[in-house]
């Protein structure tokens, strides 16, 4: 039998780091890694309605490495060097990716609106909640120790979850729903 999923330490509000320390629940450094969880999560639901293997192969690599991520976070700097890392070669992956998808995409005239189809919609809200988890890691970073190899990352991964928007809409033969502004 492993551990109980419930401690009952955080009951008056607070939470421990890995590392020992103790913070406040609304304490930034909880909110930043609590929004790497969710984006996690978005990103496993959209990996649950791909076909692509290649596609859901890449989404599973993602969540490894946000996983990576969100351990640091939710660590005291001490306990950083037990931590796995993500390093220039993750996202030396997402930019191939990128690259690769790019290839066989139509050149952008316009600025495109989320939608068209259920699962371009869950890349989009998936790189929402990227945009969102990286706004909140910056200010975390100006509060305390982040890496800003994490900061480029979730940069670099929201810029990946657009292209695959798109990649998704091609594949599945949505048309792109452009903004044309009001005349």
């Amino acid at each position: 039998m492993g551990f109980k999923i419930y401690t009952k330490k955080g009951d008056s509000g607070e939470t421990g780091l890995f590392g020992g320390k103790r913070l406040p629940k609304d304490h930034i450094r909880i909110s930043a890694y609590g929004m790497i969880d969710e984006l996690n999560a978005h990103i496993g639901h959209l990996r649950d309605y791909l076909d692509d293997q290649s596609q859901r192969l890449e989404l599973l690599t993602i969540q490894k490495a946000l996983f990576d991520v969100g351990s640091h976070l939710a660590s005291t700097p001490a306990m950083f060097d037990k931590l796995p890392i993500v390093d220039e070669s993750d996202i030396h992956f997402l930019e191939q990716s990128i690259d690769k998808m790019d290839e066989e995409l139509p050149a952008m005239t316009a600025f495109i609106l989320p939608g068209g189809h259920p699962v371009v919609s869950l890349a989009h809200i998936a790189r929402t909640v990227c945009r969102r988890a990286e706004r909140e890691t910056v200010a975390l970073s100006h509060a305390e120790t982040v890496a800003p190899i994490h900061i480029q990352y979730l940069n670099r991964l929201s810029d990946y979850l657009f292209v695959l928007g798109r990649k998704i809409a091609l594949d599945l033969g949505v048309e792109e729903v452009k903004w044309i502004g009001k005349g």
